[in-house]
């Protein structure tokens, strides 16, 4: 049975609508993810209120996301609205307006619900542990410090890219000057946070600003991985992309590949935030979040239920919900990951290579999704395996190991791993690459060790006796290993080459 929620963000720069699917596993998806750009901070009279062309603007919104929800029947609807309308004078009229005009449940969330909301949305799709989130809106500015992924510390800045463009910078692009006296602006509201310069951890963008700095520098560079969210960026980067904006005009700004059109204008005080938040915190680096309020706002809804406020671990999750989502055999890549963990741990004894903590996590989490492509088409499953890893991103997941997992998982023999590396070279170090092929042959071997999916062997340990011609490695196991035994002995020269040594398999 599916479940579907919506939420709808009443922001002061776009109003959008997004549509998740629940299944029975609990298990979610982004089925429907609309934007219209509305302006509302643009709407604001000198009085504080907003115009009625605001107000229309709004009700134009609503209507054409209601018959979208009606199209879905969705009848779960979180409504929020931000800054445009939490500090509009006229704020009740617009509330009666949301409450009258619809049937759609609207909170206006106080500042510290939406810095909250940012939090709980980075918190619950990435590893980072300790770090400064960052929301740069229309009209306001949402600044939290988590550390051991506990909220400490929020605040809610009164300025956002469209107010600080039109109170900081009269032409297409701010001039020196200009930027001068926005550096001090941000630099005294930092200050006004005593706990901002004790924070320290990763600086993580959230909102549309914050991805479109990071999409015009993976266009850039002709970043070969596909997808936003966890990419980092040095902050240099962030200097680079601020700096080749600013050189263009308007019309020619537009046209630059990653930056929407209708953000063009206002893009450059908002990276400029950033990178002076990066400067403040003396942030080690800049990482995306492709999550944020509402996503928030739906992490809330659907952890709510279990009467948590965020998963235990966010990757574990991932993995759990890609195992649905491909239908993958649990038992079986359970079986995988043990069985690669004995082989390593032998081959670790023979060669004398020491492999990290972090290294048999990646094995392990190769284990996992080994051959997912499978769920496809068998016969292109490697390079189907291959394709879904780099093509999507994984919460909880760097894009430097969700790669190395991808390498890992659709691993079949030196030549394809060195076809489906090729392009992610200059990214991946000679001696990391080297480490992947030897993990990726261990999982090849431990998935020929279980071919038959019926948990055959046991266990793989390695014979006390050895000689220092061979690897003797002895399989312990319940029944008939005909298949396993077939395979492994045609899989084994994989481990073998990678390692440069010799096995011998003892059945």
């Amino acid at each position: 049975m599916y479940k579907q929620t919506a939420v709808i963000d009443l922001g002061s720069n776009s109003i959008r609508l997004v549509i998740f699917e629940i299944n029975e596993y609990r298990c979610y998806r982004e089925i429907q993810n609309l934007k219209v750009v509305a302006r509302l901070s643009s709407h604001i009279n000198q009085d504080g209120s907003l115009s009625r062309d605001g107000m229309k603007v709004i009700k134009k919104t609503l209507k054409r996301f209601r018959s979208v929800l009606e199209r879905y029947h969705v009848s779960d609807i979180h409504g929020v609205a931000t800054a445009a309308v939490r500090n509009a004078s006229n704020r009740q009229d617009i509330e009666a307006l949301l409450h009258t005009y619809t049937d759609m449940s609207f909170n206006v969330l106080s500042e510290k619900e939406e810095a909250h909301y940012g939090f709980l949305a980075v918190v619950n799709s990435t590893d980072i542990k300790n770090g400064i989130t960052i929301d740069i809106g229309g009209g306001s500015t949402e600044i939290t410090f988590f550390k051991d992924r506990k909220l400490n510390d929020y605040h809610s800045f009164p300025f956002g890219a469209l107010t600080l463009k039109q109170t900081f910078i009269t032409e297409d692009a701010p001039s020196k000057e200009e930027l001068k006296k926005l550096h001090h602006y941000l630099l005294q509201a930092f200050d006004s946070l005593p706990w901002l310069k004790e924070s320290t951890g990763t600086v993580i963008g959230i909102g549309g600003s914050a991805r479109n700095l990071a999409l015009v520098h993976q266009h850039a560079i002709d970043y070969p991985l596909s997808g936003l969210h966890q990419y980092e960026m040095s902050d240099r980067d962030v200097k680079s992309v601020f700096e080749r904006l600013q050189s263009l005009p308007l019309k020619k700004r537009q046209q630059v590949d990653g930056l929407s059109k209708d953000r063009a204008d206002i893009i450059l005080p908002a990276i400029f935030v950033i990178q002076t938040l990066i400067e403040y915190t003396n942030a080690d680096h800049y990482v995306v979040s492709n999550k944020g309020l509402r996503e928030g706002v739906f992490f809330e809804t659907l952890l709510g239920e279990m009467k948590v406020e965020s998963f235990p671990n966010v990757t574990e999750e991932s993995f759990y919900q890609l195992s649905k989502d491909y239908h993958l055999d649990f038992d079986h890549h359970r079986r995988l990951s043990v069985l690669a963990t004995y082989l390593l741990r032998s081959l670790e004894g023979y060669t004398g290579e020491h492999f990290s903590n972090e290294d048999i996590h990646l094995l392990q989490l190769g284990a996992r999704v080994f051959f997912i492509g499978e769920s496809i088409h068998p016969e292109s499953r490697s390079q189907h395996t291959f394709y879904l890893l780099t093509n999507q991103s994984i919460d909880g997941l760097s894009h430097s190991k969700r790669l190395a997992v991808a390498l890992l998982a659709s691993f079949r023999n030196r030549s394809l791993f060195n076809q489906y590396s090729k392009p992610y070279k200059q990214w991946i170090p000679k001696q990391d690459l080297s480490k992947y092929e030897k993990l990726g042959a261990i999982l090849r071997l431990a998935y020929g060790l279980d071919r038959s999916k019926q948990g055959v062997v046991k266990k793989v340990i390695s014979d006390p006796e050895q000689s220092q011609d061979a690897l003797y490695l002895k399989l312990e196991k319940s029944k008939d290993d005909y298949f396993e035994v077939f395979h492994a002995q045609k899989y084994k020269k994989h481990v073998e080459r990678a390692f440069g040594i010799k096995i011998e398999l003892l059945t």
